[in-house]
């Protein structure tokens, strides 16, 4: 079984987060993903804890199915292997600064010239234009800017830092993937490759999608607890009596009058599609009162009974037992050597041709520059004679 995209051939010059998770999903549907890393500058991901066996879990996982070549893109030497390699892999991700890979040799203009349809794309903070172009950011710099922050947090307390990179992933990973995607299919129908330029803050601000439209067309500029899905109705989490939290999100009238029902309070459930803010804040309040009278698990089996959009918060290890998770097949094992295979998030998107088998965990650095060089022909002394350069590692 190759996956979906097996025909694609993709060199990968990201390191952290946004390029490679936007890589593994590539990778884990059959892409051939090559890694060009630095023998000098290491991917800071490597070495990222937890460590399960001396391996970065982190690297482990979004490095899988993932060769790598170790390569100095400061000589001349290894330049020319990029050069060679974009012949066969015609489609470049990078994560780079805007104008770095044009300094090192390896920028659209020059690899274009060599392959014309090369689709190459780069997953930036702010984009390859804009005063803010060369400038430093990371996920919370990018969600603060974007007018993200602004609206999520409470009023008492203000934003609060997600437990995941929402516009490193959403943002970089998702929309990376997408253009590139797109841009083949274009290939495909022209024969003509093109420049991909992917601002994580640019990604993230297009996800307002509800409030964002809301404010451009009619002005209401959405803050803290002052939308309906934002802490602003009674759509929130509540804290039951042995300090465990339930999700609720029972908007529609239908489900309202379920969870309402299972809470005990039926007379609640004609205030809670009302538009009133005070009302909304009686509402939850009584809602808060009423979680506050049993423990999590009671609450947890009586709504498990109904569909009212009424579900507990769970912790990581709890989401794993969860029968849902685990009936679709959400962790794997991935190969590792010679040693047990490690155990990892698996790819989401199911194909009813199936998807290939993970072949294994991220690549030591430069594990299979010696195999990519012999491919392009390098003989053994041209290989050790780069080596004793530092060319390569």
């Amino acid at each position: 079984m190759k996956g979906p995209l097996a025909s694609l051939k993709i060199l990968d010059f990201s390191t952290l987060l946004p390029g490679p998770f936007a890589s593994l999903l590539l990778a884990d549907m059959g892409a051939e993903v090559l890694r060009i890393e630095s023998p000098t500058r290491m991917d800071l991901l490597r070495v990222l804890p937890p460590h399960d066996g001396g391996v970065s879990a982190s690297h482990a996982y979004l490095n899988r199915n993932k060769r790598s070549i170790a390569l100095d893109l400061k000589r001349p030497e290894a330049v020319e292997v990029v050069k060679q390699l974009v012949g066969d892999y015609d489609i470049v991700l990078e994560q780079f600064r805007p104008g770095v890979m044009d300094k090192l040799g390896v920028g659209y203009e020059a690899l274009k010239a060599i392959n014309p349809k090369l689709i190459y794309v780069s997953i930036t903070g702010y984009g390859q234009t804009g005063p803010y172009k060369g400038r430093a950011g990371h996920d919370i710099n990018y969600l603060a800017l974007s007018g993200i922050a602004d609206q999520t947090g409470r009023l008492e307390t203000g934003p609060l830092p997600l437990g995941i990179q929402a516009a490193d992933i959403a943002g970089g990973s998702f929309h990376g993937v997408m253009g590139l995607l797109a841009a083949v299919i274009q290939r495909q129908q022209t024969g003509e490759g093109q420049y991909v330029d992917v601002s994580m803050t640019d990604c993230v601000f297009s996800l307002h999608a509800m409030a964002g439209a809301g404010y451009l067309a009619c002005g209401e500029e959405p803050k803290m607890e002052s939308q309906a899905l934002n802490g602003g109705s009674f759509y929130d989490y509540y804290r039951t009596r042995d300090g465990r939290w339930l999700s609720v999100g029972s908007l529609e009238p239908q489900f309202m009058q379920q969870f309402c029902a299972g809470l005990g309070r039926p007379d609640l459930a004609a205030v809670g599609l009302s538009p009133k803010p005070e009302e909304q804040r009686s509402l939850k309040r009584e809602i808060q009162l009423e979680f506050e009278k049993r423990d999590f698990a009671e609450w947890s089996e009586r709504f498990a009974a109904l569909d009212a959009c009424v579900e507990p918060l769970l912790s990581l290890a709890e989401a794993l037992e969860h029968p849902q998770l685990k009936a679709r097949g959400l962790v794997t094992d991935v190969p590792r050597g010679g040693n047990p295979p490690q155990k990892q998030i698996a790819c989401p998107i199911k194909f009813s041709g199936g998807l290939p088998a993970p072949r294994h965990i991220g690549s030591p650095l430069g594990a299979h520059t010696e195999e990519v060089l012999r491919g392009l022909g390098y003989a053994a002394e041209q290989i050790a004679e780069l080596k004793a350069a530092k060319v390569i590692g």
